[in-house]
């Protein structure tokens, strides 16, 4: 059985779905049968963040609706073995997906692979709770803004009334240098937030790159980023990976 992870964000802007096909294109390079999904019903964009824009054809409504089934329908990634993506409908909106139908699929889906990782609507509305019922593990993507912090916290309250259970927290395009200015550690977003921390991610210009290319960043070389996320997953898979030094959460 496999391990379903939502991810997602109180707010749009914090990068949240390019955190979704990092980190399922670093458990596809560790060997991880993995499904990346497009739960943004209406809004969908992780097809672009994949490099997979002339790719998808079907989406998981072709699959509620019994014309086809998940495994003809869930798309091979051409760079990254391992990796398959299933895209959201381009027309209608979460409301019009039946959640009990969409809950069956998601059992299909961790039959068939080793790692599920949804990519969440932001905010915490119909398409927050299709994407996140039913999950074993969210993770919340913010910035290190006051603002976007606060949208987690709230974000790990609302996981919590659905019966998500486990949170962890990446707090993205983190510069030391505003975390200076806006007087603001890592720490501190940790304990607003109330999630375990599972990475931070630095300012790296490769990701706008990668994304404006239409490349997955898993395969782009990101300077940075790489390596930051490569981290992030194996502390997923239950390695013990320390976290940096000058932004350790204990």
């Amino acid at each position: 059985m496999g391990t379903y992870i939502v991810v997602t964000s109180g707010k749009g802007g914090t990068g949240k779905t390019t955190c979704t096909a990092a980190l399922a294109s670093g458990l596809a390079i560790l060997g991880h049968r993995t499904l990346c999904v497009d739960c943004d019903v209406g809004l969908r964009n992780l097809d672009m963040v994949l490099g997979l824009t002339e790719a998808s054809v079907w989406d998981f409504s072709d699959i509620l609706s019994g014309e086809r089934e998940l495994l003809e329908t869930a798309e091979p990634h051409p760079e990254i073995e391992g990796l398959f993506f299933l895209q959201a409908p381009a027309v209608s909106g979460p409301e019009q997906v039946a959640p009990g139908a969409f809950m069956d699929l998601k059992e299909q889906m961790r039959q068939e692979f080793d790692y599920v990782l949804i990519d969440s609507p932001a905010g915490l509305g119909a398409g927050f709770r299709l994407a996140s019922e039913g999950a074993d593990l969210g993770i919340i993507v913010t910035t290190p803004e006051l603002t976007s912090l606060r949208d987690g916290q709230r974000t790990a309250a609302e996981l919590a009334a659905l019966g998500v259970s486990e949170t962890r927290l990446i707090v993205n395009r983190v510069c030391p240098r505003a975390l200076r200015a806006s007087r603001m550690d890592i720490d501190q977003a940790i304990d607003l937030v109330g999630a375990r921390l599972l990475g931070v991610v630095s300012e790296d210009e490769s990701i706008p790159q990668a994304v404006n290319l239409e490349r997955p960043l898993m395969a782009f070389g990101a300077k940075y980023a790489y390596g930051q996320f490569m981290d992030m997953v194996r502390r997923l898979t239950g390695e013990q990976v320390p976290l940096p030094k000058r932004l350790r959460a204990d």
